[in-house]
């Protein structure tokens, strides 16, 4: 078939060059296939939602402690974080799709045989692990694929990214509420038969799914697995704004997020009891849901800036919490603060998907993940020792404080705050002889 001439591209503008798509025309935001893509990450949100409820109703109930219901957790968290990069260099090696129903029809096994052993009331403790670091690493392989896909099905990449965080925390809010309808009226047994079905369905759309052909030499076949593994650490560390944001959201992780969570759900349910930590919690699910809207509206030519300065609202939970302030404050807190992550986390998402070249983004995208993630556990395990230090509410008014400390920290980054967006994935300049870089991908 004869390659269409430049002059018959789609061309935008970026950085004062004109820049053309290789891929020619893309599909709008809400096609078939887009809406086959959105469904399958709404279900997947709402399985990871219901399956802390099913892990902790099942193991509880059979005589396990707290102790044993972390542990299954980790043995998923652990397998997944210490394999996504692993994952990547697979995902641009091999059919990103097929890789994502593989994964997706792995998981749907693990949690069938999860439900029967519930069911015939055979729960063995290290056979739930396993089953959960099987469940990680499908999830290692799963996940980097969601970082390519996007570009390909929608021209519009933040909307796409905006569209598919609402429908992410929706389901976060919807699961909970449902995994305690499965439990009170079925068993955990229930509770694990519904997640291998949101697996099952996910799968499904997957299959339906038409993605559109990746680009000649996209995928990554000539050389070694440790080459490629190589090759995705390079092009990591030669993006400044990409290990920069990476580096000090490792901060984030272990002074902010880590202990945020655990200590937020102390505090609220001994002052103010279960209930209101649920509504706190409901309200910050709902301020992700309004970010992600701000997000479909909201175009700034300067992404990650725009995203550090939304990040800014994050410390009104922690903050609200630490200074005991009553569940309406705490609650409007919350709101704030999700409004204000789920817009970094669009404008990040989609900084990530545009700069980066479609060779290179599933690996990208794992180092992302393992990146932003390694440092959470760390911060989860300081929260006790810093509680009992200096008190919950002064660990949760520091965590406020070190928002303000991140956010300003992306901003003092000329790589990361001066970063120009990119909506093409693919650009090329509509020049003959040398061929430089769109001005947006020249932030290093």
């Amino acid at each position: 078939m004869a390659l269409p001439e430049a002059s018959d591209m789609p061309v935008e503008r970026a950085g004062g060059h004109d820049i053309v798509a290789e891929d020619g025309p893309r599909r709008a935001l809400w096609s078939r296939d887009f809406a086959l893509f959105f469904v399958a990450r709404a279900l997947a949100r709402l399985g990871d939602t219901i399956l802390p409820v099913a892990l902790a109703a099942g193991l509880l109930q059979y005589g396990y402690g707290v102790g044993a219901v972390g542990l299954a957790m980790a043995a998923s968290a652990a397998s997944f974080a210490g394999l996504v990069i692993f994952g990547g260099v697979i995902a641009d090696r091999f059919s990103t799709r097929k890789l994502m129903i593989g994964a997706d029809l792995v998981r749907l096994v693990t949690q069938s045989l999860c439900a029967v052993l519930f069911f015939t009331d055979h729960v063995v403790l290290w056979q739930i692990c396993a089953i959960g670091a099987v469940n990680g690493v499908a999830g290692a392989v799963f996940q980097p694929g969601v970082a390519s896909t996007v570009p390909r099905l929608a021209a519009d990449v933040q909307g796409a990214n905006g569209a598919i965080r609402i429908a992410e925390s929706a389901a976060q809010l919807a699961g909970p509420a449902l995994a305690g309808l499965l439990v009170a009226f079925s068993s955990a047994g229930g509770v694990f038969a519904a997640h291998a079905a949101t697996y099952a369905l996910s799968a499904l759309c997957l299959l339906s799914l038409r993605l559109p052909s990746a680009a000649p030499g996209t995928h990554s076949r000539g050389g070694s697995f440790k080459a490629d593994l190589a090759e995705g650490w390079r092009e990591f560390r030669s993006r400044t704004w990409l290990w920069g944001v990476i580096v000090i959201w490792c901060v984030y992780m272990i002074s902010i997020w880590g202990p945020t969570v655990p200590l937020v759900a102390t505090e609220v349910i001994q002052q103010h009891g279960p209930r209101a930590y649920g509504l706190v919690n409901s309200a910050l699910g709902a301020g992700t849901v309004i970010g992600g809207l701000i997000a479909l509206r909201l175009r700034p030519r300067r992404m990650l800036r725009a995203g550090s300065f939304a990040l800014f609202a994050f410390a009104c939970f922690p903050a609200s919490v630490g200074a005991g302030l009553g569940v309406a404050a705490m609650s409007a807190g919350a709101v704030i603060a999700g409004a204000g992550m789920s817009l970094w986390g669009v404008m990040w998402a989609t900084s990530v998907q545009t700069q980066v070249a479609p060779d290179v983004l599933n690996r990208i995208h794992a180092y992302d993940v393992a990146g932003s993630l390694a440092m959470m556990p760390v911060g989860q395990a300081l929260a006790g020792p810093a509680a009992s230090a200096l008190g919950a509410d002064h660990v949760l008014l520091v965590a406020g404080v070190m928002t303000l400390v991140v956010s300003t920290s992306l901003l003092l980054v000329p790589a990361i705050r001066n970063l120009v967006r990119v909506d093409a994935p693919a650009p090329r300049p509509r020049t003959t002889g040398a061929i430089p870089e769109p001005a947006g991908r020249k932030n290093r």
